[in-house]
């Protein structure tokens, strides 16, 4: 929470990913050794990063922008490896929860929206917390090859904008070194 910035749903989904895969893969390693490969920006990461200790900057989280509650991970020794996807509903929302969700998406932050919201996101956290592994989610051991391990890259200068560009990412136009975005842009 601390991390993250506030308590919710998607990080209590992150907590109990996490959760499980150290009861599989044992603790937390300090290194490399344990990979995740998530497939959405969600609050859930933040849990996953703060938990596991996979994280952008170590290489061993990896984004795959696909917007799915789905979460693999891999021991690179041991190459054993677990896909997680997030299968559970909520309970119904009341007609009040949804008026109150509706208001809350279209700018109303007034008092008694804000309390409807926060009991709603309280009352799944509590589901998700005491809901069953099987409830949670569908769990299949895959073959997948980890990812590379992080590698340092030197940085060259973007001759347009003239910041550092990591040497794997860089662009050629007009036989200058660019950046993605100077790439991309059009003059």
């Amino acid at each position: 929470m601390q991390f993250h910035g506030h308590v919710c749903p998607g990080l209590a989904i992150g907590y109990r990913v996490s959760e499980l895969v150290m009861s599989r893969f044992g603790e937390r390693p300090s290194g490399e050794e344990l990979v995740a490969i998530v497939e959405n920006n969600s609050c859930a990461v933040d849990a996953i990063q703060v938990v596991t200790g996979c994280t952008f900057g170590k290489g061993n989280l990896h984004f795959q922008d696909h917007g799915k509650q789905v979460y693999t991970f891999i021991q690179r020794r041991s190459l054993k490896a677990l896909r997680i996807a997030v299968k559970w509903v909520s309970m119904s929302e009341t007609e009040a929860e949804q008026k109150a969700w509706k208001k809350y998406n279209d700018g109303d932050r007034s008092e008694e929206v804000q309390n409807l919201v926060r009991e709603r996101k309280a009352k799944k956290i509590q589901e998700i917390l005491a809901a069953s592994v099987e409830d949670l989610f569908e769990i299949k051991k895959v073959t997948i090859e980890p990812p590379r391990e992080a590698r340092i890259y030197p940085s060259l200068v973007c001759s347009s904008c003239g910041e550092k560009v990591m040497e794997t990412r860089i662009r050629f136009k007009d036989y200058k070194i660019l950046c993605i975005p100077c790439a991309e842009t059009k003059k």
